[in-house]
């Protein structure tokens, strides 16, 4: 946990947009650019993007990763990708490593998560971290000061089973509007920034164990 105090404390801001809304991507991108100016240009921007490609339902966090690390991306280093995701088993180590190797990180965690069945679709920007495990009932640590999750299926039962039959039209839908969204912001945040981050994937430990075992970092959050 990295155990860092919300920037708006008091009233903790909260933003849903569905991902098959009309210009779904650029609305979040507005959000995204709006939240993330006020952060000092002296901090790392990192997302932490969880999940297993062997799960369709858990595989938007690494499908988000693998599209940006194909951009150059000037305020965003980017952790967790299909080739080398950020799941259950590395998630803690991943963070550690986070912490060791970048000054003062402000990171943005990117999760899949189940909800109520007329929420599927929808994507949460949040203040505060992501919970991964929550709907698989696993306890791994808080990742972000702020965090996306997309609500991938339903919750209430069998959420394993679920996952695994989860569309990947749907996820891979909400992969690139989330994907869309931080490339857009990335340009109007360029010139807050002095020093550019020239876009790398991010992840020593899973190149290390490039194992992605079947294991879910998969969180359980629906729009309040």
């Amino acid at each position: 946990m990295l155990g860092k105090k919300p920037v708006h404390a008091s009233n903790p801001y909260r933003y849903h947009v569905h991902s098959e809304e009309a210009a779904a991507s650029a609305r979040l991108a507005v959000q995204l650019s709006e939240q993330l100016q006020h952060v000092p240009t002296h901090r790392e921007l990192i997302i932490v993007c969880i999940g297993t490609d062997r799960s369709t339902g858990d595989s938007l966090g690494p499908l988000v990763g693998s599209s940006l690390e194909k951009k150059w991306l000037h305020r965003f280093a980017v952790y967790g990708t299909l080739e080398h995701p950020v799941h259950a088993v590395n998630l803690e180590e991943t963070m550690e490593d986070i912490r060791k190797k970048q000054r003062h990180p402000y990171i943005i965690g990117v999760d899949a998560c189940l909800g109520k069945l007329k929420n599927v679709g929808i994507i949460n920007f949040t203040e505060g971290p992501v919970i991964p495990g929550a709907a698989m009932k696993k306890k791994l640590p808080e990742v972000g000061d702020m965090h996306l999750t997309g609500i991938v299926n339903v919750s209430g039962m069998m959420e394993y089973f679920v996952l695994q039959n989860t569309r990947l039209h749907l996820v891979m839908k909400m992969s690139d509007c989330i994907s869309e969204a931080f490339i857009r912001a990335d340009r109007k945040l360029k010139g807050h920034s002095a020093d550019p981050v020239f876009q790398r994937s991010m992840n020593p430990y899973t190149r290390r164990n490039g194992s992605s075992a079947s294991e879910s970092a998969l969180s359980l959050q629906d729009p309040k």
